[in-house]
């Protein structure tokens, strides 16, 4: 097995995602007291208790919103949650006895023990690759290509996924407005459309660009993965990145503000580097649709940044960068 093989399995491995899955808890808490944090800070002193207390309700409610995304999304899908990591080393430990109860080879019998519940590194990975490469196969599964047939059911589990975050940074937005301003009422549209805004040009057009690259990929009998990779790109920036910004500016000016706010067009919202980098959630995407696992855990941070710009009604003007 080469090197680059190797670093590839390591990533490949199940423990290492439900590693990565367990953390996501605490780093998102970590990242969202910094947000308060220098929110607070950046508010003149009289301010600072109101701003921290809007600022906490909007944070809070897009990281718990960003965490439970992942058991609303399946269930609304019917697509399984990925395991715990006790359940896979629970796994892994069965398999493992089994193995060595019918083989004796002391070259790898501490590899083997190591993995019942931790990672092997690379090296390590390439030695029981070369040893047995079906049993290895068992123990660390080869990424699938999603098929044509389940390309639209892992799009509509990822937008679900990619929702949640938005209307809970939304939910969290407007609760603190009710709770401290008494116009909060004239505040909804704009959380409303920045929320649309996060969502159909930084998640859901995006995806289904992806979505429809890996499909056509399928009809025309395409296997490779670089071949998917750059082709769902493609389908991102061409459905997502261009025209993102312009379907949800569209909506929101002759759908939303005159039907449902009874509101005259508001000026477009428009793309930013932020809002640029926010597509790192769709190589995430593409990483996903490609078959590799360990990707998934980091979904709830990418998203978690479109709930909370959201939450606070950002729409391009520096005075709503801050919840007031």
């Amino acid at each position: 097995m080469t090197p680059v093989k190797a670093i590839g399995k390591f990533l490949d491995q199940p423990i290492l995602t439900a590693k990565i899955s367990k953390h996501i808890p605490m780093t998102l808490a970590c990242a969202g007291s910094a947000v308060l944090g220098k929110s607070i800070y950046a508010t003149p002193k009289e301010e600072r208790k109101k701003e921290g207390c809007k600022s906490g309700i909007v944070i809070g409610a897009t990281i718990a919103s960003a965490i439970f995304a992942p058991k609303i999304a399946s269930k609304i899908t019917g697509r399984k949650l990925s395991k715990t990591l006790s359940e896979i080393k629970e796994e892994n430990t069965k398999l493992i006895n089994s193995y060595v109860s019918k083989n004796k080879n002391s070259r790898i019998n501490n590899i083997l023990a190591k993995s019942k519940t931790n990672l092997l590194s690379p090296k390590e990975i390439s030695i029981l690759f070369n040893h047995d490469k079906n049993f290895a196969d068992k123990l660390i599964p080869p990424p699938d290509n999603i098929k044509a047939k389940d390309i639209f059911k892992e799009i509509g589990w990822l937008s679900i996924y990619g929702a949640v975050p938005v209307a809970g940074g939304i939910a969290g937005g407007v609760i603190a407005d009710k709770l401290y301003d008494k116009n909060w009422k004239e505040k909804v549209p704009n959380k409303v459309n920045e929320g649309m805004y996060q969502y159909l040009a930084n998640i859901f057009i995006c995806n289904i660009g992806a979505g429809i690259a890996l499909g056509i990929l399928e009809k025309m009998n395409i296997k490779s993965k670089t071949a998917r990779c750059i082709s769902m790109i493609a389908g991102i920036v061409l459905t997502g990145i261009i025209g993102g910004s312009v379907i949800a500016n569209y909506i929101g000016n002759k759908i939303v503000n005159p039907i449902i706010f009874k509101e005259k067009e508001n000026e477009n919202r428009t793309p930013e580097l932020l809002d640029l980098s926010l597509h790192t959630d769709d190589i995430a995407t593409v990483s996903l649709l490609s078959g590799l696992k360990w990707i998934e855990p980091s979904l709830p941070i990418l998203y978690s940044i479109s709930g909370y710009r959201a939450g606070i009604g950002y729409r391009n003007d520096n005075k709503n960068k801050k919840l007031k």
